[in-house]
């Protein structure tokens, strides 16, 4: 299952049924569940963990030191869940002790090739990251939302569940749950209807959403006025929950 050309340094633990292709280098510091397979060319270093039945294509770099000038060498960390896909040339590093000292990276996501995730991000599960697609530090990134390729987004920023954003967007300020966004920089274009349709949103909850994203961006309301509103949808319809939650949450403020 470890080719004899692979390098697995001393003190890593590696699940029995972990494959590790040849000229691929795993460090001391990590730790890959049962069913995870390593391509060529890949090196993983440590502090990571790993989970189960992800698959790691070649010469992706994943758990290496950050690229912030105030990391001084401390043992931060990368945590990566379970059924992941990270494909060819993706980079993922680990966090910094400014922020919490991780970066974490859910279950069941598909990194395509050249994805960039940097120090303290947190990737919610079932996302999706286009090609080429960079994520500066600090991001936060809601479970299922879709980013077409060479998306960018600004450190900080906070891209909420069930967003879609078009391929090139260049993301500055936060982008509200369920969301469609593009442009440089980006714009919204409403509710993610057919991408909430195949999780199996009811039409109460889409009519609902629909009404939500009028109140925040058609009726000239500022944000605290608008949540007003939003929290008498939600007592009807909690799917408007997570939309309340992006705005609360909001640092940078929305895109508008």
């Amino acid at each position: 299952m470890i080719h004899p050309q692979a390098i697995v340094e001393p003190g890593a633990k590696l699940a029995d049924n972990v494959e590790v292709g040849p000229w691929s280098y795993i460090g001391a510091d990590v730790e890959i569940g049962a069913g995870t397979r390593i391509g060529p060319h890949v090196v993983i270093k440590g502090p990571t963990v790993i989970g189960e039945d992800n698959r790691i294509f070649q010469f992706a770099s994943v758990g290496e030191e950050c690229q912030d000038k105030k990391y001084k060498g401390e043992p931060t960390e990368l945590v990566i869940g379970d059924r992941n896909v990270i494909r060819e040339g993706c980079t993922i590093h680990r966090g910094t002790v400014q922020d919490e000292g991780i970066t974490r990276i859910g279950s069941d996501n598909l990194l395509m090739a050249y994805v960039h995730v940097a120090h303290d991000c947190v990737v919610g599960s079932h996302c999706i990251l286009a090609n080429s697609t960079a994520l500066a530090g600090h991001v936060k990134l809601g479970d299922y939302a879709i980013l077409g390729g060479f998306t960018a987004v600004h450190q900080f920023c906070q891209i909420g569940p069930h967003v879609m954003c078009g391929a090139g967007t260049v993301v500055l300020k936060d982008i509200p749950a369920y969301v469609m966004a593009t442009g440089n920089t980006a714009q919204p274009h409403g509710i993610n209807l057919e991408g909430l349709r195949r999780r199996g949103f009811s039409p109460e909850s889409l009519r609902a959403l629909r009404q939500a994203y009028k109140t925040i961006y058609r009726k000239g309301l500022t944000v605290a006025e608008a949540l007003e509103q939003l929290h008498q949808l939600a007592a009807d319809e909690p799917a408007v929950q997570p939309l309340i939650d992006s705005l609360s949450e909001s640092a940078r403020g929305i895109i508008r």
